[in-house]
């Protein structure tokens, strides 16, 4: 979290007539993120005891588990988690090993960090022993960076299995006609519980997804920028194809994460029409005094926001990942990458 930020930094102000064009926009294109990935992993560590606490309220919420359709859907969310995972791990090594591969086999280091210990100019071995030793250290930012981004997605999609559960129970009050009033008023206060579990389970992970959105929300737009400006000015199909992978990986930053949050807010407004529509209206006075109360209750929307500032969806998303695009555009009409070349 702090030497692979002092090494970039300190490289800038040692090595900066060293680096070449391309090799400062690579590099400058990862310094932000990396001190953004490193408040993002503080973040995320400080939270630990609430992701202990998170998983606590899955496990009574997964006892409400009773049929078979029930547990198989949250098995396949199981498998879907996995896969989001295994999509993020490919995605987030691939740029490493891809950057690591285009610098040192064109014969310079691959993002330049400053490293006292070894003079990577002495011999051939030197630098490979240099280059491999950024390379440690680059997988280290990413698995942290990749800890900070896969997270949100996988607590939110087993969120919304259960939101998707709560919403079939809902459709099935009082249509058992082998229960009695009694029984009926029990299994409808059982789904308060569990939107209350849905309630209590948001607002324990909200300080710190609010934080790590909040930090790549300032980023997104600007390192995306540099690594446009990267791709069309100063790669070759080599380099280009590693930052293309970073772009992509900047994507999957928080474009999935706002993807869900869009998905949980449509699901608790069908939350309120499943409960309405509902078989209700024979109903006792007892079982409706309760409905009404609980059909106040669900129609409070379920959302996330980025520093108590942005809403987290895909309208924030979109309108932050613009800001790519003016920095393209500021650095073409200074000449900026034209001034770099020559």
């Amino acid at each position: 979290m702090i030497l692979v930020v002092v090494a970039l930094f300190v490289s800038y102000i040692k090595d900066l007539s060293s680096f070449t064009a391309a090799q400062f926009l690579t590099s400058l294109q990862v310094g932000p993120n990396c001190v953004g990935s490193s408040i993002k992993a503080a973040f995320t560590f400080a939270g630990m005891m609430r992701f202990k606490r998170a998983k606590e309220i899955l496990d009574r919420m997964d006892k409400r588990c009773k049929t078979s359709e029930e547990r198989e859907l949250l098995h396949r969310t199981v498998a879907l988690c996995n896969r989001c995972f295994m999509c993020y791990q490919f995605m987030y090594s691939f740029y490493a090993i891809a950057t690591f591969l285009a610098g040192s086999l064109a014969g310079h280091l691959p993002w330049k960090f400053y490293n006292p210990f070894i003079d990577w100019e002495a011999s051939k071995l030197h630098f490979w022993l240099t280059a491999f030793m950024e390379y440690l250290w680059m997988c280290g930012i990413v698995m942290q960076d990749q800890i900070a981004d896969v997270y949100p997605v996988i607590y939110f999609l087993i969120l919304r299995t259960h939101i998707t559960m709560l919403k079939g129970r809902l459709q099935r009050l009082r249509l058992d006609p082998t229960m009695t009033e009694e029984e009926n008023n029990v299994e409808l206060i059982k789904c308060i519980e569990d939107h209350q579990l849905i309630i209590e389970y948001c607002n324990n992970l909200r300080p710190v997804i609010s934080a790590t959105i909040f930090v790549q929300f300032l980023l997104c737009g600007l390192v995306i920028g540099l690594a446009i400006i990267n791709i069309i000015y100063f790669s070759n199909f080599w380099s280009g194809l590693g930052t293309a992978v970073f772009i992509c990986d900047l994507l999957l930053q928080t474009f999935p994460f706002c993807y869900i949050c869009n998905l949980i807010m449509a699901d608790c407004e069908q939350l309120t029409y499943c409960l309405f529509h509902s078989n209700w209206l024979s109903a006792d006075r007892r079982y409706k005094a309760t409905f009404l109360y609980f059909l106040q209750n669900v129609q409070q929307p379920i959302f996330m926001t980025a520093g108590g500032v942005f809403i987290i969806s895909l309208g924030t998303n979109i309108t932050v990942a613009k800001l790519a695009f003016s920095v393209v555009t500021f650095v073409k009409q200074l000449n900026i990458a034209e001034k770099f070349i020559e």
